[in-house]
This record gives C-alpha cells, sequence and structure tokens, in this order.
C-alpha cells in the first residue's frame, strides 16, 4: 500500500477487522516513513460476471449500480451502509449459485426487491416504483397493498 501522506510503501499493520458478513476486511495501518495513520479494505474479486440486457446486449455487471440504487431507495431511512453491503453481497452469491456467471437483469431487480422488502417497506416501494415504472396511481396502491397482505402458503 502506497501512503496517502508521503507516497511511501512502507507501512505495517495495526488492527485488521472483518465485517459482519465476512465480505470485506478493514486493515489500520501506519506509514514507516512519516508514521501517518490510514485505513484499507479488502474484498473478494468478482471477475468475469455479466449482465444480459433485456435488448440482449451483453455488459460487464457493476455492483456499484446496485449500491447507488439502494442508498438511493433508504435515504433517509433507518438503513445503514453495512445492512446494504451485506444485501448485495449476499444477493451476488445467489445470482452466482442460480446462474454462474451470466445473469438476466431483470433477475437482479427481483432479487433486489426480494431482499429489500425484509429490510425496509418504505426503500421496497421506492426502489419498486422506479424498477417496476409505475404508470399511474393505481399500481403504486396495488404494490403497496401487495406488501401489506400476508402471503399464504
Amino acid at each position: 500500500m502506497r501512503c496517502p501522506k508521503c507516497g511511501s510503501e512502507l507501512d505495517k499493520v495495526i488492527d485488521s477487522r472483518a465485517s459482519k458478513d465476512g465480505s470485506t476486511i478493514r486493515r489500520r495501518r501506519e506509514c514507516l516513513e512519516c508514521s501517518h495513520r490510514f485505513s484499507t479494505t479488502e474484498q473478494i474479486l468478482r471477475e468475469n460476471l455479466y449482465v444480459t440486457k433485456r435488448d440482449g446486449r451483453r455488459e460487464d455487471f457493476d455492483k456499484a449500480k446496485i449500491i447507488y440504487s439502494l442508498r438511493r431507495a433508504c435515504q433517509k431511512r433507518p438503513v445503514d451502509a453495512e445492512q446494504i453491503n451485506i444485501l448485495v453481497e449476499d444477493m451476488i452469491d445467489q445470482l452466482e449459485s442460480e446462474h454462474g456467471m451470466e445473469f438476466p437483469s431483470a433477475v437482479i431487480g427481483q432479487k433486489v426487491l426480494e431482499n429489500l422488502k425484509s429490510i425496509d417497506a418504505i426503500a421496497y416501494i421506492r426502489f419498486a416504483s422506479v424498477y417496476k415504472d409505475f404508470k399511474n396511481l393505481d399500481e403504486f396502491l396495488d404494490e403497496i397493498s401487495d406488501l401489506n397482505t400476508p402471503k399464504l402458503l
């Protein structure tokens, strides 16, 4: 790691902590040249994941897009960044196990909705209103009533 203050590559790790879900490790480091302390994060690199769009195009999977959308939906709600990160990591694991290295964009949206429903109902409705592209108030109200109706097996 290069020190953000002096640029030296000589440092020592002072502390390491795993995230709640175990998908990332946060390391506290100290530069051996200037004694500046800084933090780094390690996470598993997921390479070669692809999304198939509705029109048939294929593009690289971008986790940042999902995180951005979830942050917008959860804005001013009691949902913290760690919950969002856990949701996204769990969702990616589910998608990989069910679809391999390439999955349809529609499945991604459905997985986000499934997982978000258990975290926060308002954030779920916010996300659903954009994802499902409600055309009128009746569609919006139907989604809310579906959310309130318990599902029977």
